[in-house]
């Protein structure tokens, strides 16, 4: 088996998306916040730049998504932080 850059920065997201994913169940971080929202954006784009390399489509139709979705929770939380501050 040959493990390439690609499988590393795979790897880095996989680690976040777990790592983020424990934190949120632990209580640690809270669903509604930019953080989260971060999190799985960034654990999302590593694992897609990932699978640019050894392609799967319904992988990566997962991270596209997921990245959309977590891109959405990151606008959704600074329109709010916004709004509170006027």
């Amino acid at each position: 088996m040959h493990y390439a850059f690609y499988d590393f920065i795979g790897n880095i997201g996989l680690v976040l998306l777990l790592g983020t994913y424990l934190l949120l169940q632990l209580g640690r971080i809270d669903s509604h916040g930019l953080l989260y929202s971060l999190l799985n954006a960034l654990a999302a784009l590593l694992i897609g730049i990932s699978l640019l390399f050894a392609f799967n489509m319904s992988a990566f139709l997962v991270e596209a998504f997921w990245f959309l979705i977590s891109l959405y929770g990151v606008v959704k939380c600074c329109l709010r932080r916004r709004a509170s501050r006027l």
